[in-house]
């Protein structure tokens, strides 16, 4: 997805012909001109290029925000309709939230549109962001960071489900605007890409050009995807994980690259933190000048507790702030940011930190599972006695105090029941939304958890490179 496209038609055509095929593609449409030029572009390479075997479907997600969006959705389906694309409406329903509106849109956005992958049986969706948003988005992160930003990804996985593709984002929306004149096909204006209350509309206002602009973005591109496989290199390396819940970096590990170092940190340290994201450059300064000193000790930042000692830094999960969750029979959720739990068993059951359910460190291993490279084994069986006794004592219990312990009805689960409960590791800054510059990162660290590694790109190449 090279960022010299001249033109959104020869973007187009350079998306389809790098795509695994047979494919079927779910384009995400609002009724703006992005997207709108977005199908129509696709639709048109596509009926000329029939060898390619793919085919398209659309999805309209009304965000049920402001009065007229059913109308601009019933106007997008029978666009849809007369191109002979299949197309289905899908509403978020229910309260919204008072604050922070913008995220909760996105995160109804992409998971109604994952729904509507399923039903379609598409292979990814493809969305209509262009240089302009790229643009916006830099202006915005670089009023925040002195850091390069990779800004808008080309590529996304979505909840280890799908990937969402941008095939026009290095086109510009006065290029897709003056296709659609040519075709005399209208679009939707939607009225909040004026409402300064926005951040982005502000600065859609204030943006200059800059025509160095996309080399500045394919430099931070390439510099990412090096430090994402350096970084898997030193997984490999320097990392070890005790039980699923206590990492230990190896002292040679902690001598490594500063931007390696600061790159594997900051991803761990979100990983054991349950976090989506990792943490600010004032946390990441003191992480990485406590981790590189010659002094042992402890500190915490973002709800990991860093233990320095001779043999290296551990990371577990402080014991604070971790709230239970509570699951029915049949339905899974991600308790503390860390576990993906799903309730296979009768009866409706809580998951809450081993701490909470212990009075002294002697009874937190009672309840637990933890796991090793061969699966998921009782905290109380030979195997992990073994590891107990060969790691820091004091950090192993602060590692199983915030471990998942399951009950029902305030008792623990009997093991038959417990066998009926899905219970993985959850990577918070990778699981939901993983854009392809961490792929080759978030896969090593899939593999060193023992979990199912990630969807691979439905790509054959990328800016004609095989993959």
């Amino acid at each position: 997805m090279s960022p010299e496209t001249p033109s959104p038609q020869q973007a187009i055509l350079q998306f389809l012909l790098s795509l695994q095929s047979p494919a079927r593609i779910l384009v995400a449409i609002s009724g703006g001109s992005d997207s709108t030029g977005l199908l129509l572009l696709l639709d048109e390479a596509v009926k000329v290029a029939p060898h390619l075997k793919i085919s398209l479907c659309a999805a309209t997600v009304d965000h049920a925000l402001r009065a007229g969006s059913a109308d601009e959705a019933r106007d997008v389906a029978a666009l849809c309709a007369s191109l002979g694309i299949p197309h289905t409406t899908m509403i978020w329903e229910g309260d919204k939230p008072k604050t922070g509106i913008m995220a909760a849109a996105r995160e109804a956005r992409y998971g109604l549109l994952a729904t509507a992958a399923e039903s379609f049986e598409a292979d990814l969706i493809v969305t209509g962001h262009t240089f302009d948003d790229q643009r916006e988005t830099l202006q915005m992160r670089g009023m925040r960071t002195e850091q390069v930003s990779t800004g808008i990804a080309d590529a996304l996985l979505f909840d280890r489900r799908f990937w969402i593709l941008r095939p026009l984002l290095f086109s510009t929306r006065a290029g897709i605007r003056a296709f659609l004149k040519e075709r005399g096909v209208p679009w939707i204006d939607d009225p909040s890409n004026e409402d300064t209350k926005y951040e982005r509309v502000r600065m859609r206002r204030q943006l200059s050009a800059d025509a160095g602009m996309e080399k500045d973005i394919s430099a931070a591109w390439e510099e990412r995807l090096a430090l994402s496989s350096r970084g898997a290199e030193w997984l490999d390396r320097h990392f070890r994980l005790h039980g699923g819940l206590l990492g230990q970096v190896m002292p040679d590990g902690l001598r490594q690259d500063r931007a390696v170092l600061d790159y594997v940190l900051a991803r761990l340290t979100a990983v054991f933190g349950g976090r989506p994201f990792a943490p600010g450059r004032g946390h990441m300064e003191r992480i990485l000048a406590f981790a590189t000193g010659s002094k042992p000790g402890r500190m915490t930042a973002g709800r990991v507790v860093f233990d320095l000692r001779h043999d290296g830094l551990y990371l577990a999960r402080e014991n604070r702030g971790i709230s239970p969750l509570v699951l029915r029979r049949g339905e899974a959720g991600v308790w503390d940011g860390r576990f993906y739990v799903c309730n296979g068993s009768a009866a409706s059951i809580e998951i809450q930190a081993a701490a909470a359910r212990a009075q002294d460190t002697s009874r937190f291993i009672e309840p637990i599972t933890a796991q090793t490279r061969g699966g998921w084994i009782p905290v109380t069986s030979t195997g992990m006695r073994e590891y107990m006794q060969r790691l820091p004592k004091s950090a192993w219990k602060r590692a199983i105090a915030s471990a998942p312990a399951l009950s029902a009805e305030e008792s623990l689960l009997s093991e038959e029941s417990a066998r009926m409960v899905e219970l993985t590791p959850y990577f918070a800054p990778f699981d939901r939304f993983l854009t392809r510059f961490d792929f080759i990162f978030a896969n090593r660290l899939s593999a060193v958890f023992a979990t199912a590694p990630y969807a691979r790109l439905p790509l054959r190449s990328i800016d004609g490179k095989t993959i």
